[in-house]
Formats: C-alpha cells, structure tokens, sequence
C-alpha cells in the first residue's frame, strides 16, 4: 500500500506541489488558484534571470561632456539699471498768489537767464506799492515836524537859559527849566520815532516792489522746458510751499545715469571706470558712460542693499531723455591675453560610488541595485578659493589638474597657474552614466 502510494506520488507530481501549498486538488477554484500562482512564479523567476544577466554583462561606462580652453580677453562687468536725469534740473514756482495772466513759454522751449516764463495780474500788487508809497511821504512829513517840534523846543530852553542867567537865578523857577528841558527831550524822542517811521515805510515799499517783480515769473538757468503745469487764467495759490510752474533742464547734451548697484558689487565699483548701457526706445544701439560718483548711502529695497551710483552721459546727438529706463553694463576689470576655462569646469564634480547596502530579501539578491552617484569632491573643498581643480580624461579616466584661479566673468575664469594649457578639453558634464 505505501508503495502504491509513493508510486501515484511519482506519477503525480502536481499533487506534491499542492501538498505543499496546502491546496487542495478536489476543487475547481483552488486547482485554478494553484496553476496561477505556479505560473507566477515561473514568470518572475525568467525576468529575474534576464535581467540579471543583462547587468552583469553590461560593461560600466560613463560619458563625459567637454570644453576647451581657450586663450583671450576676460572682461569683468557688472550690471545695473537705473534712470536718466538732467545734470542739472530746476523747478520753477511762485511765491505769490494770483491769477496767471499769460504763459510766455511752452513745452520742449531752449530758455536763457532772465527770460520771461510767464506773469501774474498785477492790478492788486500796483495798488500795494501805491500805498507803500503814500505811506512813506507820510512819514517823512512827520519826521518834518517832529524836526519843527524839537528846534522850538530847544529856543524856549534856551530862552528860559537866558532869563534865568539875567535875573541872577530869581526867575523862572527851577521847575520851568526842568518842564522846557523834559519838552525837548520828548521832543527829540518823537523826532527819532518818526525816522523810524520812514524806515518802516520804505521797507514796506521796497517789500511791495518785491513783490510786484515776482510777478514775473523768470528762467534761473539758460535750458529747455521739460514741464509745465499752468495755463493762462489759472488762479496760483502760494501758502505754505510754493507751487511748481514749469521743469527747466539746464543742459540735455550732457546727462546723468543714476543706477543702483547691489552691495555685493559695489566694492569693485570705481570712479573712472567704463560702461556702456541700453534703453528700450533703442534696442538695437549701445550707449557710452563714464563714472563719476558712487554715493555711500545705501537704499534698501524688499530686504536688497543697493547704492547709488552716478555716470556721465555725453547726449550731444539729444537722442536720451530724461527718465528713460536704462541697463547699465560697468567694466570692472579686463585682463588682456589670459588662459580662460569655462566656469562649468570648476563646478564640475567627478561621481562617487556610494557602497552599496547588501540585501537580505530574497528579490534584492536577484535585483543588485545599479550604484548611485554622489556629488562630492575627492580631497574635501579647500578654504582659498584661488585654490580650486579641474577634470580631465586620460585614457578615458578622469584626471584631476589643480589651478589657481583669477578673474571671473561668470561663464569663463582667468587661470593663473596651473597646468592647463589653451585646447586642452575639460569635463564639464556628465552626459551618461552605465551600471
């Protein structure tokens, strides 16, 4: 009987299988479930192998992208925007009230000094200076009689001197020689009051006057008018501030450009240096400028330190204006005949091979993970950072050059020693990684 049975066994090989995954053969759904799960198996078990083998006889490989070095002219510039200006712009205002009269000038107008720019009604001011004047020769006349009072003042003291002199001191009495000598002196006191007089009314005068030439409103400086904001008939009303009439730029063939350079540039930044800028209403043209000035106070805006710095704009064409927008490109330093390598070869980092973890499960036996890549640098990263290296390939193996670095546009570094020579091809990328 035992051996009937291991012989159906044998002959039976399926039953030893559902034996084991405690299947049981006499149902349709479990038969079913026991072929798929058998087919499962076999199938993970093929890709596994395939894949495997694939791995293993794939060859490690990596390509490289590179650059070569070149030799030329490296110009260091830094960039920053800012607006044109006039050198030199006046606001022009009034600091009386009135009615405009007439408007002499109009936009884009070249004025001289003195000029006539426009004028006020000045029927009020005329009646102003008018009585000023009458004022005055009323004080003079005062000051006429208050001369009168003091001489007659001072003949009866003298008089009264006289008398008592004759009369050997009898008469008149004391008390009348102090009356007559208090009279003079009130009378010298009013005198001196209306000089005084005189003196207000001619400063009133001449205030009036003022104010009556002020109503011609006239150019400070030889320029152009930029603006103006009055008409003939407007009502100008001066309190506290005086209203601004007309914008004069003294000289538009010479300009100013005022860019805001980041503090992370402004040390390179110096008087003297080069630049050239662009604006939108000429695209296709480059500018000129030289600077002139770089302010030390700093204007922070959204958290960014910036400081303002001034260049000289020859405008002899009149082809900027004021307030353009502008993109200023300042030369910071050029450095003639050098060995540049580009700035993606100091960047670049070679790959690492990280150990891999071992696996203990059973698919990550079959599936080596391929090796992943770390950027790190062979050797650490060195505190000067003159001292830097770059990469290149002997026999397909990479080689590390070490450098001392300059001047840096960005995109290209001044080599200033180092074993690099121009043509000489340096990794820059990694365009491929094998297993």
């Amino acid at each position: 009987m035992i051996r009937g049975k291991e012989m159906r066994s044998q002959n039976n090989p399926e039953s030893d299988i559902a034996q084991v995954l405690e299947i049981d053969p006499s149902s349709g759904r479990r038969k079913g479930l026991k072929r798929w799960l058998i087919a499962v198996l076999l199938a993970a078990a093929a890709v596994t192998t395939v894949v495997f083998w694939n791995r293993m006889e794939q060859p490690d490989s990596v390509q490289y992208k590179t650059q070569v070095v070149e030799r030329g002219t490296l110009t260091v510039i830094v960039t920053a925007t800012g607006t044109l200006e006039p050198t030199n712009q006046v606001d022009v205002g009034s600091e009386l009230s009135g009615i405009v009269k007439s408007v002499e000038v109009d936009y884009n107008d070249k004025v001289k000094v003195g000029q006539v720019l426009a004028r006020l009604d000045t029927s009020k001011l005329k009646a102003q200076v008018t009585q000023s004047k009458a004022a005055l020769e009323s004080a003079k006349a005062k000051v006429l009689q208050a001369q009168a009072t003091v001489n007659e003042t001072r003949a009866k003291l003298a008089q009264l001197k006289r008398v008592r002199e004759l009369s050997n001191k009898m008469v008149p009495s004391q008390s009348e020689i102090d009356a007559g000598e208090a009279a003079f002196e009130r009378a010298k006191a009013d005198l001196a009051g209306a000089r005084a007089a005189v003196s207000q009314a001619q400063a009133g005068l001449e205030a009036n006057e003022t104010d009556l030439s002020k109503a011609v409103i006239l150019s400070p400086i030889n320029g152009i008018v930029l603006n103006r904001t009055v008409e003939p008939g407007q009502t100008v009303a001066a309190s506290f501030q005086a209203p601004v009439l007309f914008t004069l730029a003294e000289d538009l063939t010479q300009m100013q450009l005022h860019v805001n350079v980041d503090e992370a540039d402004v040390g390179k930044v110096k008087e003297g240096q080069e630049a050239t800028f662009s604006v939108a209403g000429y695209p296709n043209r480059t500018f000129e400028a030289q600077i002139i000035q770089t302010r030390y106070g700093s204007l922070t805006t959204s958290g960014v330190v910036t400081y303002e710095t001034v260049l000289k704009v020859d405008n002899s064409d009149m082809a900027l204006r004021p307030g353009m927008t502008a993109t200023a490109d300042i030369t910071v330093k050029k450095v003639e005949d050098a060995i540049l390598i580009p700035g993606a070869a100091l960047r670049f980092s070679p790959p690492v091979e990280e150990e891999q973890q071992t696996s203990t499960s059973l698919v990550g036996s079959l599936l080596p993970r391929p090796p992943r890549f770390a950027s790190k640098r062979a050797g650490g990263v060195s505190a000067d950072k003159t001292q830097q290296r770059v990469w290149t390939l002997k026999d397909g193996q990479l080689s590390a050059v070490p450098v001392t670095v300059g001047a840096t546009s960005g995109s290209m570094t001044e080599v200033v020693s180092g074993a690099i020579e121009p043509g000489m091809a340096l990794v820059v990328d990694i365009i491929s990684a094998g297993r």
